[in-house]
């Protein structure tokens, strides 16, 4: 049996205490049994071991392996260049990592506070990690509460369970025995939970959780569970596979050819290793990283943070983004949307001077308990806050003062739980005004006319049935006070309603209209009762006609399998636990879609640790939250993912590009080394050649197509399969093609050359070097012409392309780069003709798209 299916009295015998708690010997010996009420945490891994763990990628073994045999061989440049590169990648990695990791030493510090307890008959102020289950403790309004309670006494008792459960209202508290099993914790009204918020009354609870059997231990535990790797992450370490391998076979190939030729060990072992040199994109690592970085740094002009690097491209794979309601898709703010005032004819008939207000609005300027802060704006609990402001928005504040001054409070009846209303008493003349709001089957019950009764269930039901929040307000006038307070609140008249809503961001329509558009679905999850959350949903474009609303009870009676058939179905999940968000997630996951949560509170955190891309909101949002999360929203808007949806896929198109562009141009290097010797034709390049190619002539171009554009139709296509290949959509055969066409191109001038008794050795550095700069000004766009583009359209780019042609010119003309690179000074003919020769690869790329053009209109 749960605890709030239990009575007091059968707690107390079951945690050894009583009304006047626990002794300190008693408490003592239950702090050595249950220890610290603290969060605990799975042993970590050393910080050497995580650092380790940078080096295991299969492509950056390939690379370390490359830098020792350069190493043995004598080329200590290429060694050190090789490994100054991977160990910035290993620190970079690192440094996100151990970050990662302060999720849960933030949901410590949360829950870290002083309580009051009684022992021995004492009221004690003790460290909450030192309260043990059996503690007796006094909550009161401010406080955090610091255990999980079985309420014993209540008075006025709210509790904020937002950060908890979801629910965007401050929850009313009863010790009242709950009978209904399987109760979610949202619905557990006699129970108070660790780290939610008391904002009105006071109350006493049995600690009976404590550490990590409380629900928030619950999620700390759900927490240790691992991150799922991003797309980018899955598609590189694919890459470093495929690219190594293929590496390896072809120096293998290259080194068993050479000894069969009978050619000495040493140039042959030379000639491998610059080959592996040539054709491992050893820049390829920093380049993403740079570009991650810079797109990082354009989301946060954007108002959206990125916490790890490999997130800002991950918003582009997504399929599914669960969405929490409150704070999210809502302003976390309620609001009055829709009154209904019922005229009372006579009210006023036998008061010599009668008010120039109705009795409905008096019922909003007078009951409630909204004070006005040193600023002069309304300070209080939500709900009254919204009732003031309607009436302050209808009136004027002036009205509202002039209410208050001329109809002071004489008496109230606080609101509870149990009776749902509050009543205050305010003289009126030689009378008494009784103002009454309250939940609508509260105020029906004391309702003196059967047709007032009739006409509040009618408007209730409408209100609620577009997910408004009810409440009713009545009153009387009586000539005197009776003895109890309690009976005024009989034979009253009804004067209004109101329907109250936690309204939805007036951008959110437009923002999920365009996820949907980009083949996103938008799904929410929220804590809420289902009337209200459908009805949101419905407002913002999530829910339609035909889709499926679950409820945290409904999704517990469901089956594994039953769940998974419709979970893709499902577009409102109300009423969830935490473990159930996680389970939601997993669920789509399984189902192979790529899943992004959005939340703010502590609830959300394992959601948005084990979804693939976790968003945290930065205003409302949780410590907690923004440690499990890989990127944190400053503005806390839901169109802000909108924004980051396309950067995210502006930037993977982006190093697609430059991933196409440093391959072609590495695969040009391998085959004009291995098909050379083949042609009968010397070693075309030497290691140092090919070193510069790669960090210069290639990494120059490629960081600058990180700032290229986006594409027109980038909100128009569906989100990439995660495990698409990066070779995919021609990606491969375009670096098959052009790969070939330069390296024949290449080799051809080194033909040519020779046969002119030319500097054939600096004429071939020269045309593979500038052919690669005409390839990266071809391929910005898979489909637009450059001239239509426009030169200036990516001015990084072309001022990349300018200075790299600068420097090659002073690698062939300056004497002092002449003895490094051993290359000579070519005279107005040979550099004509190389100039030439490489402006072909360029025109051949721009006829490429021509073609394709051409191909898909037929």
């Amino acid at each position: 049996m749960s605890f709030y299916q239990s009575s007091p009295e059968t707690i107390f015998k079951e945690f050894q205490t009583g009304k006047t708690g626990l002794t300190e010997d008693l408490a003592e010996k239950k702090l050595q049994e249950y220890g610290p009420n603290q969060l605990q945490e799975k042993k970590k891994k050393p910080t050497w071991l995580l650092f380790l763990g940078q080096f295991k990628d299969f492509m950056i073994l390939i690379l370390a392996a490359a830098a020792i045999i350069s190493g043995i061989v004598g080329d200590l440049t290429d060694t050190i260049i090789i490994l100054v590169i991977i160990l910035l990648n290993a620190v970079l990695g690192f440094v996100q990592e151990y970050r990662a990791e302060k999720a849960m030493e933030s949901l410590k510090k949360l829950t870290e506070t002083q309580s009051k307890v009684i022992r021995s008959g004492k009221t004690l102020s003790i460290s909450s990690l030192e309260i043990v289950p059996g503690d007796l403790v006094i909550l009161e309004a401010g406080n955090m509460v610091p255990a999980d309670l079985r309420l014993i006494d209540t008075f006025s008792l709210k509790i904020d369970e937002s950060s908890l459960t979801g629910e965007s209202v401050a929850i009313d508290k009863s010790p009242e025995v709950l009978e209904s099993p399987s109760l979610s914790p949202g619905d557990q009204l006699n129970m108070a939970f660790k780290g939610t918020l008391v904002t009105n009354g006071r109350a006493t609870g049995i600690a009976v959780a404590t550490g990590m059997d409380t629900q928030i231990g619950k999620i700390a535990d759900l927490l240790q569970e691992e991150t799922p790797k991003t797309p980018l992450q899955q598609r590189m370490q694919r890459f470093g596979k495929v690219i190594s391998y293929l590496i390896l076979g072809i120096c293998a190939v290259l080194f068993i050819t050479g000894i069969l030729r009978g050619e000495e060990i040493f140039p042959v072992l030379l000639l491998s290793v610059s080959l592996a040199v040539a054709a491992i994109p050893e820049a390829l690592p920093a380049l993403i990283t740079i570009s991650l970085s810079l797109g990082a740094a354009r989301l946060a002009k954007k108002h959206a943070l990125i916490r790890k690097l490999p997130a800002v491209e991950s918003l582009g794979s997504v399929t599914f983004i669960c969405t929490d309601k409150t704070g999210t898709l809502t302003q976390n703010k309620m609001s009055v949307v829709t009154s209904q005032k019922f005229e009372k004819e006579g009210f006023w008939k036998n008061i010599a001077e009668a008010p120039a207000f109705s009795p409905f609005e008096l019922c909003l300027a007078l009951n409630h308990d909204i004070h006005f802060g040193e600023e002069g704006n309304p300070e209080g609990e939500s709900t009254e806050l919204a009732l003031v402001e309607f009436f302050i928005k209808e009136k004027s504040k002036e009205s509202f003062q002039k209410i208050q001054e001329q109809f002071p409070r004489e008496e109230e009846i606080p609101f509870d739980s149990s009776r749902k209303r509050m009543t205050t008493i305010h003289p009126l003349g030689e009378k008494f005004l009784i103002l009454c709001k309250g939940a609508s089957e509260a105020i029906s019950e004391i309702l003196e006319k059967k047709d007032d009764a009739q006409s509040l269930e009618k408007a209730s039901k409408d209100f609620a049935q577009k997910g408004q929040r009810v409440l009713a307000f009545a009153g009387k006038i009586v000539s005197k006070l009776p003895e109890s307070l309690s009976d005024l609140e009989s034979k009253l008249e009804l004067f209004g309603i109101i329907g109250l809503i936690d309204p939805a961001r007036d951008e959110v329509k437009d923002s999920i209209q365009e996820c949907q558009t980009a083949g996103i679905k938008v799904v929410m999850i929220t804590g809420d009762h289902p009337e209200t959350a459908k009805a949101i949903a419905e407002q913002v474009g999530i829910w339609k006609p035909g889709d499926v609303v679950l409820t945290g009870k409904e999704l517990t009676a469901l089956s594994d399998l039953d769940f998974s058939n419709q979970v893709e179905k499902v577009t409102v999940y109300a009423r969830v636990a935490p473990e159930q968000k996680l389970h939601i997630v997993k669920a789509l996951q399984q189902k192979g879609h790529f899943v992004s949560m959005t939340g703010d509170g502590v609830n959300d955190a394992p959601s948005l640790k084990a979804s693939n891309i976790g968003v945290a909101m930065g205003i409302s949002g949780t410590d907690v939250s923004k440690e499990a999360a890989h990127m944190i929203l400053l503005d806390d808007n839901f169109s802000t993912i909108v924004n980051a949806v396309k950067e995210g896929r502006r930037i993977f198109d982006n190093i697609v590009k430059f991933i196409k562009y440093i391959m072609t141009c590495n695969g040009a290097e391998i085959w004009t080394i291995t098909l050379a010797p083949f042609l009968g034709l010397p070693i075309p390049l030497l290691p140092i050649h090919i070193l510069w190619i790669n960090l210069v002539t290639d990494g120059l171009p490629a960081l600058a197509l990180a700032g290229e554009r986006s594409e027109k139709d980038i909100m128009k296509r569906p989100p990439r399969p995660p495990k698409q290949s990066l070779f995919s959509d021609g990606v491969g055969y375009h670096i098959l093609w052009v790969g070939v066409l330069m390296a024949g191109v290449t080799l051809f001038t080194q033909f040519w050359a020779i046969r002119q008794g030319w500097h054939w050795q600096t004429m071939v550095f020269t045309v593979l070097s500038m052919s690669q700069l005409g390839h990266v000004m071809a391929v910005r766009s898979n489909r637009t012409l450059l001239f239509r583009q426009g030169f200036f359209s990516n001015k990084p780019l072309l001022l990349s392309v300018i200075f790299t042609f600068i420097l090659q010119l002073s690698v062939v003309y300056l004497p002092f780069f002449n003895e490094i690179f051993h290359t000579q000074a070519l005279n107005l003919k040979e550099l004509g003709f190389a100039l030439g020769m490489a402006l072909v690869v360029f025109h051949a790329v721009e006829l490429e798209k021509i073609v394709r053009k051409l191909v898909s209109h037929k």
